[in-house]
Parts: C-alpha cells; structure tokens; sequence
C-alpha cells in the first residue's frame, strides 16, 4: 500500500489492487480497507483466522477492485483510470537473487502488466504509469533488461522518465528504489 498511501497524499483516489501474496494483502486490507470497528474486531481473532478473514474476497471487492493474480487477469476487467501504480517481484532482479532479470519467473510479470496495456484500446489506457523496483534494475544483466522495459514502455506509447530515490533523504532507512 505504499504507492496508494503516496498517492492519496497528492489529492489521487485508489480504486483497486492485485496482490499475489496473502500476507501483503492482510496487511493492505487491515491498513486501507477496514474503519477502526472492524479492524478492533478482526484483532480479536487468532492470526491465520485473521489473515483468512483480510483476504475474503467477498470483503474486499465490497470496498474497492480486487484481483489477486494478475496473470489472470483481463484488461477489460480493471477500472478504467488515470494512473497505474505498480512494482513487480524484484528476486530475480535484486543483487540478492540469481540475477535472472525478466528470464525469471517473478520479475517478468512486469510483461504481464504491459500486455493488460496493449489488449487495452488506446482511448482506455491510463495517462500514466507509475512503477517502482530496486536499484539493480538499471544493471541487471548488463543493463539491457532496464533497455528491454523501456522499449517496451515505447511501444506501447508511454515516455518514460525514472530516477532512484533512497528512503533515507526522508525516513530513517536507507533503500534505494528506481522509480519510473
């Protein structure tokens, strides 16, 4: 919910989100779906009642847009916005990883994403687009999977400008993220 958090903070209003992990979306759930009665009242409950509960997706798509994988997802299916908000898995990405790059299985969903985008007639394409990864983006593989997503970003019609922006000029962590 990081991106939604920043988001709403400049006057933007969510409308939905795709979480693969069950604990993330408890946790997005808990933070930005539940009003303070019912997050009291999910506390009460043992903890793998708790994240069962955050993740019925029943609740959740009372409250906003919910997909939880999005390689299942069709384009017509998400609600036609201004902005896309999205990271996707860095393991194969990160210097910790085996640097697979998008040949990894997590890292090449940003593909996935890109496709929703091309299946999406260009009337209905959001304005923008706003990813995030780790620093490791730019080099892995010798930089050309950071060329590789900006071709594809080309192509399918967006300018893209990035920068990497490390937590600790505003928060006490140091985390250095690629932010296109």
């Amino acid at each position: 919910g990081g991106f939604r958090r920043g988001m709403e903070l400049a006057g933007h209003k969510c409308i939905g989100f795709c979480e693969y992990d069950k604990f993330a979306v408890a946790s997005y759930v808990s933070m930005h779906l539940l009003d303070d009665k019912e997050r009291a009242k999910i506390a009460e409950l043992p903890f793998k009642q708790r994240v069962k509960a955050l993740n019925d997706e029943q609740m959740i798509r009372r409250k906003e847009w919910y997909a939880r994988d999005i390689r299942t997802v069709r384009a017509d299916d998400i609600p036609r916005c201004d902005c896309w908000c999205f990271g996707f898995p860095c393991q194969d990405i990160s210097i910790a990883g085996k640097g697979a790059g998008f040949k990894g299985r997590r890292s090449s969903l940003f593909f996935a994403v890109t496709g929703l985008i091309r299946d999406l007639e260009e009337k209905d394409r959001p304005s923008y687009l706003f990813i995030e990864n780790v620093k490791n983006l730019f080099s892995v593989n010798g930089g050309f999977d950071f060329a590789r997503l900006l071709i594809e970003l080309d192509e399918i019609g967006y300018d893209a400008e990035w920068s990497l922006i490390n937590s600790s000029d505003v928060v006490p962590q140091n985390r250095e993220r690629v932010f296109i």
